[in-house]
């Protein structure tokens, strides 16, 4: 790869002190150092042979990333400075700056950078390493914890990162990190400006509740890129590609700039961090001010690059698409021009507001003009009158499916994706409405369409589409935009859409062999399917059928 320096020559291996933080269970998730250097290779050469170029970790917690840049620093410097006592002292005095995110971090980070915690040196008892410290004029030396509050404002949350006020006054949010709320660098580095920004910052803060969480780590990179370095070098998690919670306009922004120079995703989970369980996998990213055209795409597996394609990301539709193969389907879907079955959903909550996932109708007995509603575990029924939209659709046929599917997404050996995606769809007769548990996915004609369509979303083929834009358990009519709309007056068999769609082998191969069989639910003689009926087997008794699937978008 680019821009590799290794100052190692190893003939035997030696424990890394970070190889064992990395393993430990901890708030503050350290890099592993392999990981950092796979990062740290996507820079171009010439980054490790400029001497003025100043290096900033924005986040630091190890301080692994500086070390490593030290590393190869050594090394690229060399014929520039050749005395290597001169030439230490010149990069981690002039180009290795780091802002530790607690202060137990920035002594860790100094630890590993230095040597010593105390950056003057004075701590210092082995003669051993005394010789090889370089003494700076105070104990932080570049490696600093500036401690930072929240600055609440007039909604109850902080200003900047959006962290609760009740949460901050009761401590149990207390990160104010300093470097996405403005108070690194500090105003005595006004004139200090970083070149290389490189780090993995945190994830997330706490939220209202006791398990809700708020992403934070696109306020590092967006403060990062809106610094104008020559380089921003970043991990964080891949879930911006597609969701997360107040990431649309950071996924928008991203997606859009043309300074994205390369995207290296993990889709394998523990394959980055063993010890955080990451939904979605990690990814790391080069931004380079002076590139201007499309990202080079990788995926890396256990360590390995198994596939890389350069792509323009706006090709996308709003989202990134992380599969390379998928992405060459999608084009060839999108070039045939026949529209998206997104169209054809109704929105959520297609026929009152309140009917939502816990909603089980008016009423368990049927009256006089009460209409059944198909709930997540069986069917109630309404008033007409209750209706607040859509009432003329009743006697519509239906498509209807489950809100939310599977919640952890599987994976086979090699990190492929392997889900089924969607729950089961239901081809329901007219004279039923649902629940929020339930999307109306379309409102066929006839009987036959209303087969046809059930049997359509139940393809792999559409389920695979759908996946490339889908990042949590819970389905909107957005992730089916790469679905097209086809005629419904003929059954569509993956098969026939693998030749429509002039599919090779290989991209065959891989559709069967992410997506799992999905049956369909035919109720198309009544308007209650039997599943939702007593004895059925998706219905079950009052007590037991509280819907404790929570909203994850």
């Amino acid at each position: 790869m680019s821009g590799v320096v290794s100052a190692q020559t190893e003939t035997a291996h030696v424990p890394d002190v970070l190889e064992t933080l990395a393993q430990l269970p901890n708030d503050e998730v350290f890099t592993p150092p392999k990981v950092a250097n796979a990062m740290l290779d996507i820079l171009p050469a010439e980054a490790w042979n400029d001497p003025e170029l100043r290096w900033l970790d924005p986040a630091t917690k190890s301080g692994v990333f500086l070390r490593e840049a030290y590393k190869r620093l050594m090394v690229g410097l060399a014929a520039w400075q050749p005395d290597p006592d001169v030439r230490r002292a010149h990069i981690l005095q002039e180009m290795l700056f780091g802002s530790a995110i607690t202060a137990l971090s920035a002594d860790i980070a100094r630890r590993s950078v230095y040597q010593t915690r105390d950056a003057t040196g004075a701590s210092v008892v082995d003669q051993a390493i005394a010789d090889w410290v370089v003494e700076f004029g105070s104990a932080a030396g570049n490696i600093e914890y500036t401690e930072t509050g929240h600055t609440i404002g007039t909604d109850g949350r902080c200003d900047v990162c959006r962290a609760p006020e009740a949460l901050v006054r009761d401590k149990r949010e207390i990160y104010a990190y300093a470097f996405n709320h403005g108070t690194y660098p500090t105003k005595e580095m006004n004139d200090v400006k970083f070149d290389v920004i490189v780090g993995n910052p945190p994830y997330q803060i706490s939220a209202e509740g006791t398990n809700r969480t708020m992403p934070i780590y696109h306020q590092f990179v967006e403060r990062a890129i809106d610094m104008d370095p020559r380089y921003v070098l970043m991990i964080t998690p891949s879930r911006w590609f597609t969701g997360g919670l107040g990431l649309d306009d950071f996924r928008d922004r991203m997606i859009g700039d043309r300074r994205l120079a390369k995207i290296v995703d993990n889709p394998k989970i523990f394959d980055c961090f063993p010890q955080a369980k990451i939904r979605g996998g990690v990814s790391y990213f080069l931004w380079d001010r002076d590139h201007d055209g499309d990202c080079e795409v990788s995926t890396r597996i256990d360590g390995n690059i198994v596939s890389t394609a350069v792509r323009d990301l706006r090709r996308g539709h709003g989202v990134l698409v992380r599969d390379n193969k998928a992405s060459t389907i999608i084009e060839k879907v999108l070039a045939k021009g026949e529209g998206s079955v997104e169209e054809w959903f109704l929105p959520r909550l297609a026929f009152n507001q309140n009917w939502r996932t816990n909603f089980r109708g008016d009423s368990d007995e049927a009256t006089d003009g009460a209409v059944p509603i198909i709930h997540n575990s069986g069917v109630g029924y309404v008033r007409v009158k209750d209706f607040e939209r859509n009432a003329d659709l009743v006697d519509e046929w239906k498509v209807l499916l489950p809100m939310a599917s599977s919640g952890d997404t599987a994976q086979d050996e090699s990190g492929r994706i392997v889900d089924v995606v969607l729950g089961e769809p239901i081809a329901v007769a007219p004279g039923s409405v649902c629940t929020e548990s339930y999307f109306v996915a379309g409102t066929p004609k006839t009987k036959v369409a209303c087969e046809n369509y059930a049997h359509f979303l139940a393809t792999k083929f559409v389920r695979f589409l759908v996946l490339q834009r889908k990042s949590t358990q819970h389905i909107t009519s957005e992730r089916f935009r790469f679905v097209p709309a086809l005629s419904m007056s003929e059954r569509w068999t993956d098969p026939k859409m693998y030749s429509h769609f002039d599919l090779n082998d290989d991209e065959i191969e891989h559709i069967e062999a992410s997506i799992k069989p999905r049956t369909v639910n035919l109720s198309l003689d009544s308007a209650i399917p039997e599943s939702h009926l007593p004895g059925g087997r998706k219905h079950r008794a009052t007590s037991d059928s509280a819907d404790t699937t929570t909203d994850n978008e």
